[in-house]
Order: structure tokens, then C-alpha cells, then sequence
């Protein structure tokens, strides 16, 4: 028997009931009971971190807390839609509440004009899960390590032109419940014919079959020795993203910031550069990420913020609910071709 998150049991009031309606139809009330009973943690408040606060408060979570420290700029204004035009050079968190709380007013929505860096560990154990965006490799890796130590579940995004990822850590134990076609067993002896020797499906019936998912941590996707036969062998079969992720997270570890488009010129050169060593220090050539690359991972695209943050989103209300299997553990997005793929890269 595998035992659920044990959590408080929020009452579902007819107000409620009424307005997740079609969701409780779904994926059934325990499910809405367990995503109600949840606060997240949402870090970033671009145009991806808009994206999955809209969807979180539309899903029904208890509490959503936005914690970003910087500003709103004109080049955000493009991609953000919780904040007004007449809002530049306010705190982006703070200027994202009011419509963000409109949303759902059933939903607690708070602002934190703070830096996540600055936070004490404490701070993220208050949360159910917590979602990073636009933050750097090291916070993600802090974050990521603490809260896996208390049962926390984390997620991790950014969308850089028309490239975008999410990661998620789930923990080495993730249950979860997914719906199946009820298989019939056959009936007895008849006297038409032999016996039904297989069980059928029954396309009108379906039963919950409870579930167990291991995940590894974001350190060690992203330190994968690809050195190794094992590593070497699958190499064809991973996405390039792979790599791309590395290079931008290099990147804003160097400039503290992700590739603008005021500075492509330089930065342009920069990324390249990056790429060369990234990809030479993993023991890979330099072809495996070709030059015109820079051409397209500059700004956040509103379009690929609403793919992206679908996704993300729907993972962060499909863990807090464990209802239905997650992605295992990292979504790439390339929207030049319009298409997504997930790939694991912890031990097999």
C-alpha cells in the first residue's frame, strides 16, 4: 500500500465547490482538497513567472507568495502581463499583485520585494513547493538541495528567446495516483464458445492505480559525466538544450544576468565563447551547439513564456495534487520548431 502526503483536510465550501467546478470533475475533489491545502513559493516575476502565477491561482492553491527584487522595465512590460504599462521602475512583484490577486480572489496572493538570495533557509520551509525563475545555477542548486531534505517540492524555469526549460525534483519517492481503463476479467464457461483467455479493457470504466516516481536532484542533472561509455552511448539522443541550459546558466553566473538584447553584440561573442569552454571542460566538440544559436536566445517571448509556464504550471498543480504521472525531469522548449521534449538525466 503506498500512503498519500499526509496533509490538513480543507474544507471545500459550496462558493468553492462551485468555482472549480470543472476541475473537481476532473481529477476529483481529495485532489482539489490536497492542491487547496497547499502554499507555493514563486521566485521571478518575468513573463514565465507571470504565466505560472496565473495558472497556480487559477488551479486553486491556498497561498501563492511572489518574491522578486527587481524592477519593471519596458522590455518586461512585452512579456508580463500582471503588470500595467504606468507601472515602470515599480517592484515587479509588488506591481504584479493586484491583477494576480484578481484572478482568484479565493486564493491568499502575497508580493516580496526582496532577493531570494538574501532569504535564510527557514524562509523556503514554509512552502509546499517552491518554482524558481531567472535565477542562477547556484540559488537553484541551494534551494533545490534544502527542500529535498524536508519533503519540498521544487521546480525550476526561464525562457530565453525561443528556447525555454523546467526542471522538477519531486524527491527519491514521489507517489502519485493515475487513472487507468478498468480491465475485465472474462466471463465463465459458456456454451457459445471456448473461453476468453485475457482479460479486456472496458473503455467505459476506469480505476485509480497508485504509483511510485523516483527523481534525482537538479546537481545531478546538470553533472552528468559524459566521459563515461554509458553517457557516451546516449549522447546522440539528447537534446541539444541540454547543453544550451549550461552555456545560459554559465552565462548569468558570469554577467549576473541573462543575454539582452541591448548588449547582443557582446554578448553574442560572450555566449560563444562560453560555449567553447562549457562544452570543452564536458570533454564534447564545440559542433555539438552550433554558432547561430546566439541568433535566437535573446528576451523572453511571450509566446514561449505561454508554453513554457503551461507546462510548468500544470507539473507544480500535478505534484501538489498527485494526480496523474509527471514529467521526468526536465521539459526543453524550442519554439523555432514548435515542439517540446522531456529527457531524465539523474542515475539510471
Amino acid at each position: 500500500m503506498i500512503d498519500m502526503i499526509a496533509k490538513e483536510d480543507p474544507i471545500i465550501s459550496e462558493e468553492e465547490a462551485a468555482q472549480y467546478d470543472r476541475q473537481i470533475r476532473l481529477w476529483g475533489l481529495d485532489a482539489q482538497k490536497r492542491l487547496r491545502g497547499s502554499r507555493v513559493l514563486l521566485v521571478g516575476l518575468g513573463g514565465l513567472g507571470a504565466e505560472v502565477a496565473k495558472n497556480l491561482i487559477l488551479a486553486g492553491v491556498k497561498g501563492l507568495t511572489m518574491l522578486d527584487h527587481e524592477k519593471v522595465s519596458q522590455e518586461s512590460c512585452r512579456a508580463q502581463f500582471l503588470v500595467p504599462v504606468t507601472a515602470q521602475g515599480e517592484n515587479r512583484a509588488q506591481a504584479s499583485l493586484e491583477r494576480a490577486q484578481y484572478l482568484n480572489p479565493m486564493v491568499e496572493v502575497r508580493a516580496q520585494a526582496e532577493r531570494a538570495e538574501d532569504q535564510p533557509d527557514d524562509f523556503f520551509l514554509q512552502f509546499d513547493a517552491v518554482c524558481l525563475t531567472c535565477c542562477s545555477r547556484d540559488l537553484m542548486v541551494r534551494v533545490d538541495q534544502l527542500c529535498s531534505k524536508h519533503n519540498i517540492k521544487v521546480f525550476c524555469g526561464n525562457v530565453y528567446g525561443y528556447y525555454g526549460y523546467m526542471f522538477s525534483d519531486l524527491g527519491p519517492e514521489y507517489n502519485y495516483v493515475e487513472e487507468k481503463p478498468k480491465m475485465v476479467k472474462p466471463s465463465g464457461d459458456t456454451n457459445d464458445g471456448p473461453k476468453a483467455k485475457k482479460a479486456k479493457v472496458d473503455p467505459n470504466e476506469t480505476t485509480m492505480v497508485k504509483k511510485t516516481a523516483s527523481f534525482c536532484s537538479l546537481k545531478e542533472a546538470l553533472e552528468v559525466d559524459w566521459t563515461t561509455e554509458k553517457a557516451k552511448a546516449g549522447l546522440k539522443r539528447t537534446p541539444v538544450d541540454y547543453f544550451l541550459l549550461h552555456v545560459l546558466l554559465k552565462f548569468r553566473t558570469d554577467k549576473g544576468r541573462d543575454p539582452a538584447p541591448q548588449s547582443s553584440g557582446e554578448d553574442a561573442r560572450l555566449l560563444r565563447q562560453i560555449r567553447d569552454d562549457v562544452l570543452e571542460s564536458m570533454g564534447l566538440n564545440r559542433e555539438l551547439l552550433s554558432d547561430d544559436f546566439v541568433s535566437y536566445c535573446f528576451s523572453e517571448m511571450a509566446p514561449v513564456c505561454a508554453v513554457v509556464g503551461g507546462v510548468l504550471g500544470q507539473e507544480v498543480v500535478k505534484a501538489l495534487s498527485q494526480r496523474d504521472a509527471p514529467h521526468k525531469n526536465i521539459f526543453f522548449f524550442d519554439g523555432r520548431k514548435g515542439n517540446g521534449v522531456v529527457d531524465y538525466f539523474g542515475p539510471q
